[in-house]
C-alpha cells in the first residue's frame, strides 16, 4: 500500500531558476519544479512551501518553522526538499526533536530548471525509499545513496553524497 507523503519544500538549489532580468539564480518559492514533476508523475503531491531560501541562508528560526510545520502535519511520512549545503544541520536539528515521523531529506546540486535529471531522480529515489521505511527517524536520500541522516555525508570534493565509512 502506498504511503501518504507530505512534501515540504524549503527552497534550495532544487528550486532555483535563472532570472534573466538580473542574471542570477533565484529560489522559486512556489516550487514550480515540483509542480512540473507532478504533472508527469502518476500521482499529485501535497506540497507545503516554506522558508524559500538557499540552505546557506537558513537560520535556526527557519528550522523552528520547519519543525512546527512538521509537528502540525497529520502525515507521519514527510519528504523535505532542502538545499544540500546544510541538509545535515537541519537533519540533526530535526533528529534532536525526537519526532514520531519518518522524514526523508533530499535536494539537488543542479537546479531542476537547468537540468531536471538529478532533481527528479533524487525526488523519485526519496519517494521510493520512504515507501519502504518502517521506523521513525530522519533520513537522507541523495545521489542514489539512502540511509539514516548520520550515515550520509556530502562529499564536496566529488560533488555528491556518499555513505560514511
Amino acid at each position: 500500500m502506498k504511503k501518504k507523503i507530505l512534501l515540504i519544500s524549503t527552497g534550495g538549489t532544487f528550486n532555483k531558476h535563472y532570472n534573466p532580468l538580473n542574471g542570477k539564480l533565484e529560489i522559486d518559492t512556489r516550487s514550480l519544479a515540483l509542480e512540473e514533476i507532478s504533472k508527469r508523475w502518476l500521482c499529485k503531491f501535497e506540497t507545503v512551501n516554506i522558508i524559500g531560501k538557499d540552505s546557506l541562508d537558513i537560520t535556526n528560526e527557519d528550522r523552528l518553522l520547519l519543525l512546527a510545520t512538521i509537528n502540525l502535519a497529520k502525515e507521519e511520512n514527510i519528504l523535505i526538499i532542502h538545499g544540500t549545503d546544510t541538509m545535515d544541520v537541519t537533519a540533526r536539528y530535526l533528529a534532536d526533536a525526537d519526532l514520531e515521523k519518518r522524514i526523508v531529506l533530499t535536494g539537488s546540486m543542479v537546479p531542476f530548471s537547468i537540468d531536471p535529471i538529478e532533481a527528479a531522480a533524487n525526488l523519485a529515489s526519496a519517494w521510493g525509499y520512504m515507501q519502504h521505511l518502517s521506523d521513525y527517524g530522519i533520513y537522507i536520500a541523495m545521489n542514489g545513496v539512502f540511509g539514516p541522516h548520520d550515515a550520509i555525508i556530502k562529499e564536496r570534493a566529488e560533488g555528491k553524497f556518499i555513505a560514511k565509512d
